[in-house]
C-alpha cells in the first residue's frame, strides 16, 4: 500500500479554501494542515461529514450514509500520516456474520468471518468451490494489492502516467478488459454463490457486466480483510477526522454555502457564500463536481458541458427510510440483503431503461444488533435502502409505495411484522440528494465505476482553466466509496502541494 510523503512546512503562510466537508474534505484538509497551509473548510450543512450525517430523533442516532465499514488499511494508513491509529479514535469490531443475504422465504446465507468456515459454506453450496475460492480470492488478493498500491494514488491526468510496462502488463493480470460477470462465472455456477459475489460492485455504481473484473478486488476487502463497525457508527469516522482537523489548525465554517466562485486572469479571484466573500491562494472543491463545475463556475472557465455531464453514467441514487422501533427484531443480523427478486430486472430498471423498480432488491442494516447505544433500549434502529436510477422523479405518494412494498417483502421473508412498533421514520431520496448536497441528478454514489470511465477517462481532478482549482471526490479519482474518497482528498492535496510549491 502506497502512502504519500510530505514535508511539514509550517513557515508556509498560503491559504487553502476546501468546499465541503465529505471524507474527501476533511482528509485534503487534514493533509494540507499537516503540511503548515493555512486550511479553511466552507460547509454548506449544518455539520460536517457530507453523506455521512448523523441525524437523531428521540433517543436513536442515525448514518444517514455509509454503513459499511470496508478496507479498514485505508483508514489505518490515512490517520499514520499524522502519528494516529484508528483506535485512538474509535473501537473497531469485525461482524461475524458479515452480513445475511435473503435469497427467499425459506433460502439464507450468512457470510462467516472465518475463512475456513467460508470456505466450507461455498462446497456445501456448490461441489468443488472452496478451491475455486481460494484461486479467486488469490487473485483478488494480488488486484487489491496492485490496484490499492499502483493505481489508485494516481491523480490520472493523462494516459501517460499508466505508460509503464510494468503496470501496462499488471493492467492485464488483473483483467481489467474483462468484465466482473464473466469472471465470476468463470469460477462459479450456483446463482447463489454469483449473487454473493457480485453484490459488492453495487456499491461502485454499475451493473457486474460493465464492471471490469478488475473490481473483484471488492471481494478481497470483503471476504478476507473483513466487514467491520466502528462502535457508535460510521459518523464516529466523521468525528476523527473532525479532530483530526481541528488538532492541525483547520477552520470548520458551518452553514457557508458557497454560491459562486469568480475567476480572474485564470485564478480563483474571490468565492461568495450566504456569508460573504473568501480568497484564497488555492480552491479544493470536494462538492459535487457537476454543481461547481456547472452553477458555480462562469461557462469560459468550467472543464466540461452539460452535454458532457449528461452522458456520464451516474452511479444508483436511493431511497431511504431510517425507522425506531419500540421493540427489538429477532432473527435478523448488522447487515441484511434482500435478493430474493431478479437481480437483472432491477438493474435494467436503474441503467437501461429509467424507472421507479417492479420488484426491487434491497438492503436492511440493524446497527442495533451490534451497538445498543444506537437505539432505545427496548428498541432496534433500522436503515431501509433501495437502489434507484438517478434522475427520477421522487415524491412523497411514491416513497410510501415503496415503504410499504419494502414491509411487505421484509414481514413475509423475515416473519417479522415492525409496522405497528415504528415509533421514528424518516425518508430520504432523490429530491433531499438534490437539496443537501447538490448531487447530480440525485445520485447516491458518485460516477459508475465503468471502464469508460476509470482512472483518466474520470472527470479531471485540475481545473483546465483555473490555475489554483482543483477537484476532489467520488465524481473524480479513484471514485466512490469511503475509502476512496479519503484517497481521493490525499491525492489532490498532494497536487495543490506541487502547485504551491513552484
Amino acid at each position: 500500500m502506497l502512502t504519500l510523503g510530505f514535508t511539514l512546512n509550517m513557515s508556509s503562510s498560503k491559504h487553502i479554501i476546501v468546499i465541503g466537508s465529505g471524507f474527501a474534505g476533511l482528509s485534503a484538509a487534514c493533509v494540507l494542515a499537516k503540511e503548515g497551509y493555512k486550511v479553511t473548510i466552507l460547509e454548506k450543512n449544518d455539520q460536517p461529514g457530507g453523506r455521512a450525517r448523523l441525524w437523531e430523533q428521540d433517543g436513536f442516532r442515525f448514518d444517514m450514509g455509509p454503513s459499511w465499514y470496508w478496507m479498514p488499511d485505508v483508514f489505518e494508513n490515512f490517520f499514520a500520516l499524522f502519528g494516529k491509529k484508528t483506535a485512538d479514535y474509535y473501537q473497531l469490531k469485525r461482524l461475524d456474520p458479515g452480513y445475511r443475504i435473503y435469497y427467499s422465504q425459506n433460502e439464507i446465507l450468512d457470510v462467516p468471518a472465518d475463512m475456513t468456515q467460508l470456505e466450507a459454506l461455498f462446497e456445501q453450496t456448490e461441489p468443488g468451490s472452496s478451491k475455486a475460492l481460494k484461486e479467486f480470492l488469490a487473485q483478488a488478493e494480488y488486484k487489491y494489492k496492485v490496484g490499492m498500491g499502483e493505481y489508485v494514488f494516481r491523480p490520472s491526468h493523462s494516459i501517460t502516467e499508466f505508460i509503464d510496462f510494468n503496470l501496462i502488463k499488471k493492467s492485464f493480470s488483473i483483467q481489467l478488459l474483462t468484465s466482473m460477470s464473466s469472471h465470476v462465472r468463470k469460477h462459479f455456477k450456483n446463482p447463489k454463490l454469483v449473487k454473493l459475489l457480485e453484490f459488492p460492485v453495487l456499491f461502485l455504481g454499475a451493473t457486474p457486466q460493465n464492471t471490469p473484473a478488475m473490481y473483484s478486488m471488492m471481494n478481497y476487502a470483503d471476504l478476507s480483510l473483513g466487514t467491520w463497525y466502528p462502535m457508535g457508527g460510521m459518523n464516529e469516522i466523521v468525528k476523527a477526522m473532525v479532530n483530526m482537523a481541528t488538532e492541525l489548525g483547520v477552520e470548520i465554517k458551518l452553514d457557508t454555502e458557497v454560491i459562486k466562485i469568480n475567476v480572474k486572469d485564470k485564478q480563483v479571484d474571490t468565492i461568495q457564500t450566504n456569508k460573504g466573500a473568501f480568497t484564497a491562494d488555492m480552491v479544493i472543491a470536494g462538492a459535487d463536481y457537476e454543481h461547481v463545475d456547472q452553477h458555480l463556475i462562469d461557462a469560459p472557465n468550467r472543464n466540461y458541458t452539460s452535454k458532457y455531464w449528461d452522458s456520464r453514467t451516474m452511479s444508483p441514487s436511493s431511497l431511504l427510510f431510517y425507522i425506531g422501533t419500540n421493540k427489538k427484531v429477532p432473527g435478523i443480523q448488522h447487515h441484511n440483503l434482500f435478493f430474493d427478486e431478479d437481480f437483472e430486472l432491477h438493474a435494467k430498471e436503474i441503467y437501461t431503461s429509467p424507472q421507479w423498480p417492479t420488484n426491487p432488491l434491497f438492503y436492511v442494516c440493524c446497527a442495533s444488533k451490534t451497538d445498543s447505544t444506537v437505539a432505545l433500549e427496548v428498541g432496534e434502529n433500522l436503515f431501509f435502502l433501495m437502489p434507484i436510477a438517478p434522475g427520477l422523479n421522487d415524491d412523497e405518494t411514491i416513497r410510501e409505495k415503496y415503504f410499504n412494498l419494502m414491509m411487505d417483502r421484509f414481514t413475509h421473508i423475515t416473519g417479522q411484522d415492525i409496522r405497528d412498533s415504528i415509533i421514528v421514520k424518516r425518508s430520504y431520496a432523490l429530491n433531499d440528494f438534490k437539496a443537501d448536497y447538490h448531487s447530480f441528478k440525485g445520485n447516491a454514489y458518485g460516477l459508475a465505476n465503468t471502464l469508460a470511465q476509470t482512472a483518466f477517462f474520470k472527470p479531471a481532478m485540475r481545473a483546465k482553466h483555473v490555475d489554483n482549482l482543483l477537484y476532489t471526490g467520488q465524481l473524480t479519482v479513484p471514485g466512490p466509496g469511503v475509502p476512496p474518497a479519503i484517497i481521493s482528498g490525499q491525492v489532490v492535496a498532494s497536487e495543490a502541494v506541487k502547485i504551491l510549491s513552484k
